[in-house]
């Protein structure tokens, strides 16, 4: 408790001094992903844009084992509590995949994988052994539903085969699904939890679609255009007049009534019809109040270059890995500035408004 306030005076009073250690490494450790999304830019072969340039837009095509394994040691000497995310593009494909985590584990560093479950069962043994501490599976709806958004017509059924191995060879294995809402999947999402009624999970959670439109960009670099530059994204095929919101707000109260084994969450936490069509039509107003991972995160690319924060963050350069250690990097001029902009901005930037890590 004394941490966190310390913590919020020093974001509140001394952004471009921050003194306390990250609480996540987030890796990009490969530039591939086996599914075809159509929320996403990746999916949808939109590459032009910020979170596609984030995801994919760096060589080699795999994160070197030399390269991981210098993060890995870097953060047991300078941060041995903060955990490593293996998160973009899409982890459980790359191939050194199961070496890195045994150099974690010998290191004693944490590691998560955020996945989109369709070679889990392969992988299963391997991250099992290797003393993965959380797994996080990205799924969309019920197995129609699914497999239509992730353009797989078998991607739903893989990822119940995947966790049911994880759970067979650890049945304390952590593990928790986040489901994006589109226009897909609304009227569906009970359905959807429904399906894990037997499964012990840690958590279900439900994430608002996290998505910039052009005139939201434009507005942002009227201002932000030479420093840090904003793009659409997240709405090629996105069509955001095609949610039915009334739909949403009741399946919301009614997912809240019920009681299931594991908690349900929805980010963000939306109180009112009104607030929900706010949040989806009117995506230049800024909803949350402060960039909660601009202090706790930084992302790696598989060439070593860090951006802040993750995937959905500005394409800002704070340094590299090859040429600077990760202190002088998390510590950086770069960094320390873009929070002080941020702070003296009102927490968040036009580009953030709708940036999960806003909420």
């Amino acid at each position: 408790m004394k941490k966190n306030l310390l913590k919020n005076i020093n974001k509140k009073y001394f952004p471009k001094n921050y003194f306390f250690a990250p609480d996540w490494i987030v890796l990009g450790v490969n530039n591939v992903c086996n599914l075809h999304c159509k929320m996403c830019d990746v999916g949808t072969q939109n590459y032009d844009t910020n979170f596609a340039q984030n995801l994919v837009g760096t060589h080699p095509i795999n994160m070197p084992i030399e390269l991981i394994q210098n993060i890995i040691s870097q953060m047991a000497k300078y941060f041995p509590k903060t955990k490593l995310g293996y998160a973009f593009t899409e982890p459980l494909v790359y191939p050194h995949l199961e070496d890195s985590l045994h150099f974690a584990k010998k290191n004693g560093i944490k590691t998560s994988i955020t996945t989109n479950a369709l070679t889990l069962k392969q992988k299963a043994k391997s991250i099992v052994k290797e003393g993965l501490r959380e797994l996080f599976i990205s799924l969309d709806g019920p197995q129609d539903i699914h497999n239509e958004i992730r353009g797989h017509k078998k991607s739903f059924q893989k990822a119940i085969e995947g966790i049911n191995e994880v759970l067979r060879i650890n049945p304390n294995q952590s593990i928790s699904i986040f489901c994006v809402i589109t226009e897909w999947n609304i009227g569906y999402l009970k359905e959807f939890l429904d399906e894990f009624n037997d499964f012990p999970l840690q958590q279900i959670g439900f994430m608002h679609t996290n998505f910039t439109p052009k005139h939201v960009a434009e507005t942002h670099n009227a201002i932000w255009a030479n420093t840090y530059p904003a793009t659409a994204s997240n709405i090629e095929e996105v069509r955001i007049e095609n949610f039915d919101l009334d739909t949403l707000w009741d399946e919301i109260n009614s997912i809240k009534k019920e009681n299931y084994k594991f908690p349900i969450s929805f980010s963000p936490e939306i109180n009112s019809k009104e607030k929900l069509y706010e949040f989806y039509h009117q995506p230049e107003k800024i909803i949350g109040k402060l960039c909660n991972d601009v202090y706790s995160n930084i992302m790696i690319k598989s060439d070593g270059s860090v951006i802040p924060a993750h995937g959905r963050c500005y394409n800002l350069v704070l340094g590299n890995i090859h040429q600077q250690n990760l202190k002088e990097i998390w510590n950086s001029n770069i960094l320390n500035r873009f929070r002080k902009d941020l702070l003296a901005n009102g927490g968040l930037l036009p580009a953030c408004s709708r940036c999960c890590s806003a909420f």
